[in-house]
């Protein structure tokens, strides 16, 4: 179910009687750059207009959280804050507060509610924006000042250490950094960005849930990593100077590839062409050159099917569809892999009519039904609303 701001604002001074802080916090999508993060590569995320929306005051007693999604609420000790075994949602929260008192940071009793609109399972990072939501609210809240970077690293942490996930950083940087009709080019291995223009001009992104998540993903992902590290060891055992992919050309991959087996073989070329591909991409937004960015999209998808194997049936149906249609000039698989969802470049005047051009033929061939979002590029996570005595005092 999706909750609004003003849904999440009165629920908030239903239960507690109070003006709150609200704070939103985007999903993210990430444009071009797939399995590259890992890779110390370049990825190419922004931030979207859908969001987790949190509501915060000062409590004076108890610190209660309440999460509209699940109905439930759930009492905290701010004094030291540990992972529980239920209800899961809270340790994406928990760990946030974890990393505040390891640091020092003084955390008086708070109200929480929260909710939003980012769909789950889709691929747009929900996780991410609780996690840096709700440490960017905190931390307003309570006027520690802590840089943004620096809630991004207590983010990823807490789903690393509380949540038991080992995601990479391009989500929370995302979410918490993004900006309005920007995208951001980041470097995985410093940690560099930069901001792009965005102009879409008559095209709008347009994204395409298959409703699908194959039981694959997480072997398959940790076996991708294990074959990138493979290739790594046999290239810098001829050249030392090699840390990771980030390093090698693809001259290097031809020169060794009586070393590497197949598979490890397709796997580093993909990547290395990706890495590669992204810093292409960045031009072509400078230049304002949207097409040739969605060629590079479709260029994406297909090393990944067939070369990187993260793809699956239903995610090759939609790209292979829209390949013959004059209006989508770009289109890949968005993701992990395995399922979730693709990412379309669209004429805005032809939405519509991709749309149910794709839902027809999908439910034709797999018999589900196709979820379709139209998302824009907005801000990162920031300050929505302040309560009146909190302006009066700035």
């Amino acid at each position: 179910m999706d909750f609004s701001v003003s849904e999440v604002q009165q629920k908030f001074k239903t239960l507690f009687k109070n003006d709150p802080l609200i704070v939103r916090s985007p999903g993210r999508i990430n444009l071009i750059g797939e399995h590259t993060d890992y890779n110390d590569g370049f990825v190419m995320p922004a931030s979207i207009d859908r969001e987790t929306i949190f509501a915060v005051a000062e409590s004076g007693d108890q610190s209660v959280i309440y999460s509209m999604k699940y109905d439930e609420f759930f009492m905290v000790d701010i004094q030291n804050p540990q992972p529980v075994k239920g209800p899961a949602w809270v340790n994406y929260l928990l760990g946030v507060l974890r990393q505040l008192v390891d640091q020092g940071h003084t955390i008086k009793p708070f109200h929480c509610v929260f909710g939003g609109n980012i769909p789950l399972g889709a691929g747009l990072s929900s996780s991410a924006s609780v996690e840096g939501g709700f440490a960017f609210a905190i931390n307003t809240l309570f006027g520690f000042q802590i840089p943004k970077l620096e809630l991004v690293h207590m983010a990823q942490w807490s789903e690393h250490h509380f949540v038991g996930v080992k995601c990479g950083i391009m989500d929370q940087f995302a979410s918490i950094m993004g900006a309005k009709e920007k995208v951001l080019l980041l470097d995985c291995r410093s940690l560099e960005y930069r901001y792009l223009p965005l102009n879409l001009q008559h095209y709008a992104i347009l994204l395409c849930d298959t409703k699908v998540k194959h039981s694959l993903v997480s072997s398959e992902y940790n076996t991708r990593r294990a074959e990138c590290e493979e290739g790594v060891r046999v290239l810098k055992s001829k050249d030392p100077s090699i840390k990771s992919l980030r390093d090698v050309t693809k001259d290097m991959l031809i020169g060794h590839k009586d070393k590497l087996k197949e598979k490890v073989f397709n796997r580093c070329w993909y990547v290395v062409e990706e890495i590669e591909r992204v810093q292409q991409a960045a031009h072509d937004l400078e230049n304002n050159n949207l097409k040739s960015f969605g060629a590079r999209m479709f260029q994406t998808h297909d090393g990944l099917s067939r070369l990187y194997e993260v793809s699956c049936p239903e995610l090759d149906f939609l790209v292979d569809e829209v390949k013959g249609i004059p209006a989508v000039i770009g289109a890949r698989m968005m993701g992990g892999g395995f399922g979730g969802c693709t990412i379309n470049l669209v004429e805005k005047s032809q939405v519509n009519a991709v749309i149910q051009q794709l839902k027809a033929s999908y439910q034709k061939a797999f018999s589900i039904r196709l979820e379709t979002y139209t998302v824009n590029v907005q801000e990162g996570t920031g300050v929505y609303h302040q309560p009146i005595e909190k302006i009066n005092l700035l």
